[in-house]
């Protein structure tokens, strides 16, 4: 999945004291299917899942700052097709 911010860089960097950079930077929360759990990804770079079942699924992004605390999200929904139901 692709992804892209707006007035905050995406970098591994963590911690009260990067609240005070300039630009701003942060880091990315995701929850895949309503999991109780996130992974988080400070790369920058598209986000690649595998392992899914063919179906329905939902990806919760959301921005976060550096002390993690959410500034905005998204969910994207999306159907993987059955490989063995194609015609």
């Amino acid at each position: 999945m692709q992804y892209r911010t707006e007035n905050l860089r995406v970098l591994p960097v963590f911690g009260k004291g990067a609240l005070e950079v300039s630009p701003r930077i942060g880091h990315i929360h995701i929850t895949v299917d309503d999991a109780p759990w996130h992974f988080v990804d400070a790369s920058g770079e598209t986000v690649i899942l595998v392992g899914l079942e063919p179906g329905v699924h939902k990806v919760l992004i959301e921005l976060a700052d550096p002390t993690h605390k959410v500034i905005t999200s998204e969910t994207v929904e999306f159907t993987l097709p059955d490989p063995k139901k194609s015609s």
